[in-house]
């Protein structure tokens, strides 16, 4: 029995290593795909569009202040911070929120993370500024969805408005006046819509513009937000890539394979080039390459140290922040 259970596990790794990259099993993408769905749902509700894992640069600190999600509707834009904690929340008396794990009954504490949104919000609203739209007082809120559904607050009434809890996330309907009232409003009341449409074309632009993530989208329906560092692989496949880089290509997708010899296979690769002038690439804009399956990607998740590789046979697709 045991030389069976062996023989099976022995088997099963070459299959998987073969087949897939390690990384794709060993990396923990909970937090990220949470994320996601949050945004999703955002984006399905309010029909506004939804800007994911910016690096807003920080005047004051001289650094780059990560932002999880900015929805920009056409009467007002939202930092919404996503906190992916489990257990039971409270806050504690200096504002930091106390988490206690369901079973393990581990305590941890954290930062406000109102009061850490708060904050972005200032810093978004200064790059606005310097990027020559300044906007009227209130135009910027902020929102911190618990995106967990086992997360528990403890003593509701302790928490700021802004907090959103699971049970309430999930229940959101566009016409709710309890939880989101505020996030429709005209800020710009009594003046033209037409220029109202050339703010919200420029806040668009900025967005799409500003530094944000690199995003891996992989296969078993994980989402990776962190750097893209360099391809590996064959000298030939690698030099074949070299014309990927950031500051040519906004995105690439994975096509599907082709067989050679062996029994090796071959994928297509699609990438468009950059366009600093609007948002994505017309179809014509989109080239091909094609790779061994083999090759890898390094890749460094965000709030990591670790580099990870991922086969491109592993990837959907990735997006390169400018």
């Amino acid at each position: 029995m045991w030389a069976e259970l062996l023989c099976g596990l022995v088997i099963y790794r070459l299959f998987r290593r073969f087949f897939y990259d390690d990384d794709i099993f060993e990396v923990e993408t909970n937090d990220t795909d949470s994320k996601f769905l949050v945004a999703g749902r955002i984006e399905k509700l309010y029909g506004g569009k939804v800007y994911m894992g910016l690096r807003i640069p920080d005047s004051d600190t001289g650094s780059r202040q990560n932002i999880d999600m900015v929805l920009v509707t056409k009467g007002e834009v939202v930092v919404i911070g996503v906190k992916n904690y489990s257990g039971f929340v409270r806050t504690d008396a200096d504002g930091s929120w106390i988490c206690i794990g369901e079973k393990e009954r581990l305590t941890e504490k954290h930062p406000d993370p109102v009061a850490e949104t708060k904050r972005q919000v200032g810093i978004l609203e200064s790059y606005f500024e310097q990027r020559g739209v300044e906007l009227p007082i209130g135009y910027v809120s902020c929102r911190v969805v618990l995106s967990n559904p086992n997360c528990r607050i403890i003593n509701s009434e302790d928490f700021p408005p802004e907090v959103v809890p699971f049970d309430q996330s999930i229940t959101l309907k566009p016409e709710t006046k309890s939880v989101f009232s505020g996030w429709i409003k005209d800020a710009f009341r009594g003046g033209k819509k037409e220029m109202q449409d050339g703010i919200n074309q420029k806040l668009h632009f900025i967005l799409s513009t500003a530094p944000m993530w690199d995003r891996l989208e992989l296969k078993e329906n994980k989402n990776l937000l962190g750097e893209f560092l360099e391809f590996k692989g064959k000298q030939e496949d690698v030099q074949a890539l070299r014309h990927i880089k950031r500051s040519k290509v906004s995105r690439l997708v994975i096509q599907k394979s082709t067989m050679f010899s062996l029994g090796r296979s071959k994928l297509q690769v699609l990438y468009s080039a950059r366009d600093y002038r609007s948002e994505g690439a017309s179809g014509s804009e989109w080239k091909e390459v094609t790779v061994k399956s083999s090759t890898e990607v390094l890749f460094q998740p965000q709030n990591s140290t670790k580099i990870r590789k991922f086969k491109l046979s592993s990837i959907i697709s990735m997006s390169l922040s400018a």
